[in-house]
């Protein structure tokens, strides 16, 4: 069993299910509403966990009621959630996601997530140390991301970065970073280009690999997988052909899944093979964590 952490965010999701988002001033009526744990951390760390990792997360909820629930939901879920502190001055964060047929659309107010500083991390360092791969997305202050980031190079940890939600990324911090894993329009923001087809795409994604030789990039791309560079040549591999329920946490699940293949060694075509698997299947149920799948059910999909 691998030892895989995740710093990150904590969030209950309030789930709006709605035919269309609304305009700026206009009001809808909308159908169904469900409270989800959520937040890019957690749900990383659950689909890491379902796949027969052991997961420890660390970071920061509020001493609320959703605090509460999301402590417990976690554990239920196998989390070792130690290093997640309640923080009595601030509430839990909240991420509202308004939810229609073939996607979603998401506001998120951090709250204590904004604790997650590098006091926390300094708490934590022997969890950092003991971990075979450790997570972190960019729903906590970039300044304890690039710490963490630091601390887990300084002890030969290896890192993912899951650069979500996208903002500019500087050398300092991806000298730190082993993979990177933008979807399409994050690694816009990131090398700062846009892309109208496919191949400007691929063009972008190789010019900005050899510029960062130490982090291999992994672009998420949807329904058409997941893509990465090799030789100089973008090797993309396809994902499932599956029936779309609620993309809500496939991207969460494709990381949690690439943190398994990576710690478990597999070659970069496996691995990523292995976690657009797990992300397709996760689409086939409501939910974020709901449809993440368990190591027998990717393994038998392939």
């Amino acid at each position: 069993m691998k030892n895989i952490v995740v710093v990150g965010s904590l969030n209950m999701d309030l789930v709006l299910e709605v035919n269309r988002v609304p305009k700026i001033g206009e009001t809808i009526k909308g159908e169904e509403m469900s409270y989800l744990v959520g937040g890019k951390g957690a749900n990383q760390a659950v689909a890491a966990s379902r796949l027969g990792n052991e997961v420890k997360m660390i970071g920061c909820v509020g001493q609320d009621t959703y605090g509460e629930k999301i402590l417990k939901h976690l554990k239920e879920e196998g989390v070792n959630v130690e290093g997640v502190i309640k923080d009595e001055a601030i509430f839990s964060g909240i991420a509202t996601i308004f939810k229609t047929t073939n996607d979603n659309s998401i506001v998120v107010i951090p709250g204590a997530n904004d604790f997650c500083n590098k006091d926390l991390i300094d708490k934590n360092l022997d969890i950092i140390k003991s971990a075979d791969i450790l997570i972190t997305q960019l729903e906590i202050p970039l300044e304890t991301v690039e710490y963490v980031l630091k601390v887990s190079k300084e002890n030969d940890v290896k890192t993912i970065l899951n650069p979500a939600p996208a903002t500019k990324i500087n050398k300092e911090l991806l000298k730190n970073v082993d993979f990177i894993t933008p979807n399409e329009t994050e690694f816009e923001i990131i090398s700062e280009k846009v892309f109208n087809h496919s191949n400007e795409l691929e063009e972008a994604m190789v010019s900005w690999q050899k510029e960062n030789i130490s982090t291999t990039l992994i672009v998420t791309r949807g329904k058409d997988g997941a893509s990465y560079v090799e030789e100089d040549t973008v090797k993309t591999l396809k994902s499932l052909e599956v029936d779309v329920v609620d993309t809500t946490g496939a991207g969460d699940t494709f990381n949690g899944a690439l943190a398994h293949g990576l710690s478990h060694e597999l070659p970069i075509d496996e691995a990523v093979t292995f976690a657009g698997t797990a992300a397709s299947l996760s689409v086939t149920k409501f939910g974020a964590q709901i449809g993440m799948p368990t190591f027998e059910e990717v393994k038998n999909a392939h």
